[in-house]
């Protein structure tokens, strides 16, 4: 009895010799300002930021998506940049923690909150907590709700979230503090969300 074949399956066909990696030019938005860049389609727009633009803000720490060190704004909404293809984002309108200081360099009242209420130490983190506040202070305002939202308020989408200290804390969850700064950031987008009303991020001059 003849014995049974394993299936053949094709290989796969590797790079060509002399051939490079695949490199795409896009048009970034960063800040309020285009970068023409020509890159590799496998860069992110952590190692784009960081590398090519010098935006050395957004912090790389795990990598993988879980710490949040690196989150930005993408279109309004935050994201883990160590995540995103940089070629995916091409127009998108993309703010780093440098883009939340009006043009004058005068800071926002939620830079100016972590400042007043000590919510941070060794800073590593901040960036990505400072995005990710004004992101999620954008959510609330939209009246979306998150986990810990009672059920007759996560109903009401017409008007904002409350933000109890146990709504910012689980809404801020995606974003890990090494020096365990959490009361003092919760006390600060507490007292921001308080005495301004959430809006876009400030925009630099476009050039």
């Amino acid at each position: 009895m003849a014995r049974a074949r394993a299936p053949q399956h094709p290989q796969q066909a590797g790079p060509r010799a002399g051939e490079g990696p695949v490199r795409s030019r896009v048009a970034l938005r960063v800040n309020g300002r285009t970068y023409a860049l020509d890159l590799d389609n496998r860069v992110t727009l952590l190692d784009a930021l960081r590398e090519l633009l010098d935006l050395t803000g957004s912090k790389k720490g795990c990598d993988h998506g879980q710490c949040g060190a690196c989150t930005v704004l993408v279109d309004g909404r935050r994201a883990n940049s160590c995540l995103l293809l940089a070629v995916t984002l091409d127009a998108s309108e993309i703010t780093t923690v440098e883009g939340l200081a009006a043009s004058d360099g005068a800071l926002s009242p939620l830079q100016k909150a972590f400042l007043e209420y000590d919510a941070f130490q060794c800073g590593y983190c901040t960036p990505g907590q400072l995005c990710s506040a004004v992101g999620m202070l954008r959510e609330a305002a939209a009246g979306h709700p998150s986990c810990v939202t009672d059920a007759a308020t996560a109903a009401d989408t017409a008007h904002p979230a409350a933000l109890t200290p146990e709504e910012i804390a689980e809404r801020l969850s995606g974003n890990l503090c090494r020096c365990g700064a959490y009361n003092a950031i919760t006390r600060a987008v507490a007292a921001c969300a308080a005495t301004e009303a959430p809006d876009q991020a400030p925009r630099r001059p476009r050039t």
